[in-house]
């Protein structure tokens, strides 16, 4: 069963929280999130960073470092 989510549309999103309210349709709740997977993914993202440093050579690290410093001054000059 695929999972129901509100409506992005404003009119849409106007009449079912205007059904909500009345009580014509059933709040759409969101599923909770595994707690457990949860923790496998934060810890494969605070390794996940240094891991990727650790192989990349001199070079690699000298043009992704050019690459972030050229995007992250774009829009400055």
């Amino acid at each position: 069963m695929p999972v129901k989510r509100p409506p992005k549309d404003t009119n849409e999103l106007a009449k079912y929280i205007l059904d909500v309210t009345t009580g014509k349709t059933k709040k759409i709740v969101p599923p909770r999130r595994n707690p457990h997977a949860q923790a496998l993914g934060r810890l494969g993202g605070l390794k996940g960073g240094k891991a990727r440093a650790e192989t990349l050579t001199t070079r690699q690290r000298k043009q992704s470092a050019k690459k972030a410093a050229q995007a992250r001054w774009k829009d400055k000059s």
